[in-house]
C-alpha cells in the first residue's frame, strides 16, 4: 500500500488543543452588529504591519474588504522583493498573505485573536507581478477558539486556486501584546493620542 497522500487538501489534526476540525459542540459564527459593512475596505490596522501596513515598502500592503456573513476578500500583488525561486513568490510570503486575510476575519467578530495554528497547501506557483485574490471565512466558534479557512486564486476572483489554508485563532486580551511586544513599539502605540488608531494596532496580530 502506498504511503503517498491522495491529491487535494492535506489531512489536519482532528483532535487535541490545536485541532483544525471544530468539535461537535462548536457553534456557527455570528457577525457582530458593529462589524464593517459588506464591501467596506478595512484598511491597515497598524502602519508597520508586514501584511497590511502602508509604512512597509517591501510588505504585502494587502487590502481586505468585509464580505457577506463572516467572510473577507483581499488582494495583493507579488513584488520582486517577495521572491523565493527566481521570478516566483516565496512560500512564506504566500502563507503570510493567507494568515493576514484570516486574521482580518476577527474584525467581523469584533474580537482580538491570534493565530494558534495555520496549515497551508501550495497548489501552484505564483509568479512575480501576479495579483493574488483571497477569500476567507469563519466556519465555527468554540469558546475562545475561532475556526476558519482561506483560498488564494490567480487570474481573478474566480481563477485557479494557487494556495489555501485552514486555521485556528484564539481570542486573547490586550495584555498578550503589551507583555510580549518590544517596549519601544509598544510605548509608541500607547502614546498615540488617537484612541481608535491605538486600539486598532492590536486588533490583528500573530
Amino acid at each position: 500500500m502506498s504511503n503517498v497522500p491522495s491529491p487535494g487538501k492535506p489531512p489536519g489534526p482532528s483532535t487535541g488543543p490545536g485541532a483544525l476540525t471544530p468539535p461537535p459542540d462548536a457553534t456557527p459564527p455570528v457577525r457582530h452588529p458593529d462589524a464593517p459593512a459588506p464591501g467596506e475596505l478595512l484598511g491597515a490596522h497598524y502602519e508597520h504591519c508586514f501584511g497590511c501596513g502602508e509604512a512597509q515598502p517591501h510588505g504585502l500592503q494587502l487590502r481586505a474588504r468585509a464580505g457577506e456573513g463572516v467572510s473577507i476578500t483581499a488582494e495583493f500583488t507579488v513584488k520582486p522583493a517577495h521572491q523565493g525561486a527566481p521570478g516566483l513568490a516565496h512560500g512564506g510570503v504566500l502563507a503570510t498573505a493567507l494568515d493576514e486575510t484570516l486574521g482580518s476575519l476577527n474584525w467581523l467578530l469584533r474580537v482580538t485573536a491570534v493565530t494558534g495554528r495555520l496549515q497551508t497547501e501550495f497548489v501552484r506557483p505564483v509568479p512575480v507581478g501576479t495579483p493574488l485574490y483571497l477569500e476567507a471565512e469563519v466556519t465555527a466558534v468554540h469558546g475562545r477558539k475561532i475556526y476558519c479557512a482561506a483560498t488564494g486564486r490567480t487570474g481573478g476572483p474566480e481563477g485557479p486556486v494557487a494556495v489555501r489554508a485552514d486555521a485556528l485563532f484564539v481570542e486573547v486580551k490586550l495584555d498578550h501584546f503589551i507583555q510580549n511586544g518590544r517596549d519601544q513599539e509598544i510605548r509608541a502605540v500607547m502614546a498615540d493620542p488617537d484612541q481608535v488608531r491605538r486600539a486598532r494596532a492590536f486588533e490583528v496580530n500573530p
